[in-house]
């Protein structure tokens, strides 16, 4: 067989293994899809009556608050406060790929899965990719799911189709990174409990950005981390193709969010690919 068609076979083979994973744990499939709607419910409705969002007062129908006055409390507030939220919970739907990729593959070195794989004739990027391929057929099932309930409490795409593919297409390839990322980190740390204790460094990436609020309010310092963050240049991507509205903000990555989201997900797949399939070739040497 060529090599190119050993690395086909390599890697439909593990996402097929990582598939059946997901089939013969009902439970694990039953979180992926009850979390985006639990996001939903916990941001959209309890945090949603207690934030503003600049230019997010109104809601679809361009309600306001009982005086009529932008910002007043009121069900156009709240469902402005969605459709500015709404792209901030798809791209972490996107993050949360590093999650489940960072365990899967520390708990394959510590029960010495990959040193069984890396004794056969296999390629090592085929396995990975198979692994991140797998990842992503599973999170096009969560976003739709996330973009169903969001249809359902008031979210609306406000942009072209082709736009919205885009915003689709762009937090896919997120996604996608950050499953690379997640098996770098899983290969690098190397047992299962310690990948499950790293999950809570994750947090900060998601909650120190433009997801939930506008970065205005924020200390002048943390607000330019949360700006310069990867996430939150996908959330604003999200907000500009769905046309959805976004609060104000003259960082260069806000103001360029495509090219900076598009950037950033070349910048983790250039490093963090080569350095996972180099991570896990030489496993154990």
């Amino acid at each position: 067989m060529s090599a190119v068609a050993n690395l086909a076979a390599d890697t439909w083979s593990s996402m097929l293994r990582v598939l059946l994973h997901y089939r013969r744990s009902p439970g694990l499939l039953a979180v992926s899809l009850a979390v985006p709607v639990l996001m939903v419910v916990v941001f959209g409705y309890v945090f949603g009556s207690a934030i503003t969002v600049p230019g997010a007062e109104t809601g679809a129908a361009g309600a306001t608050g009982a005086t009529g006055a932008p910002g007043a409390s009121g069900a156009g507030s709240v469902d402005g406060y969605r459709e500015f939220l709404m792209p901030g919970l798809f791209a972490m739907v996107a993050v949360n790929g590093i999650m489940p990729t960072m365990v899967g593959a520390a708990r394959d070195v510590g029960r010495g899965v990959t040193d069984r794989l890396r004794s056969m004739a296999v390629s090592r990027t085929g396995l990975l990719l198979g692994q991140t391929l797998a990842d992503l057929l599973v999170s096009v099932v969560v976003l739709a799911l996330l973009a169903a309930v969001g249809l359902v409490v008031g979210w609306r795409i406000r942009g072209g189709a082709a736009d919205a593919a885009g915003a689709f297409g762009l937090l896919l390839l997120f996604r996608f990174a950050m499953t690379w990322v997640g098996l770098l980190l899983g290969l690098a740390v190397g047992k299962e409990e310690a990948a499950g204790q790293l999950v809570v460094a994750v947090f900060p990436l998601a909650m120190v950005t433009n997801a939930f609020v506008p970065t205005g309010g924020m200390p002048g310092w943390l607000a330019a981390v949360a700006e310069w963050n990867p996430m939150s240049a996908v959330v604003q991507a999200g907000r500009d193709l769905f046309g959805n509205p976004s609060a104000p903000s003259a960082a260069w990555p806000m103001q360029h969010s495509v090219p900076a989201a598009l950037l950033w997900c070349a910048v983790l797949l250039l490093v963090c690919g080569p350095f996972a399939v180099r991570k896990f070739a030489s496993h154990g040497t």
